[in-house]
């Protein structure tokens, strides 16, 4: 059913939350036209923690998530990403059961 995984990031305050939502907005634009074995990538705010942004993000399989790194548009957010954040926390995630498309 894919390959998948969570981003949880911190970034130091609320205008770095802001910088980073237009830095991950301009990759998204690249994901959403050239990248066919993303399935999803969706950012998520967290209630109560303005400065916390939650990544999901699925792809076809493994192949297709290691052509997503290879971007231009996803090199950009990683090497500029930094600068935003107090953390960040990757987890890669084992499907067991679900409805996906």
């Amino acid at each position: 059913m894919g390959f998948a995984l969570v981003v949880r990031f911190v970034a130091h305050d609320a205008t770095a939350a802001r910088a980073f939502d237009r830095l991950a907005e301009a990759a998204l634009e690249g994901i959403r036209a050239k990248e066919p074995g993303t399935l999803l990538y969706l950012n998520h705010t967290v209630p109560d923690e303005p400065n916390v942004r939650l990544f999901y993000e699925l792809y076809a399989d493994h192949a297709a998530f290691e052509e997503h790194e290879r971007q231009p548009h996803v090199r950009r957010f990683l090497a500029e990403r930094g600068q935003y954040l107090e953390s960040f926390e990757v987890t890669f995630l084992d499907t067991m059961s679900g409805k996906g498309p």
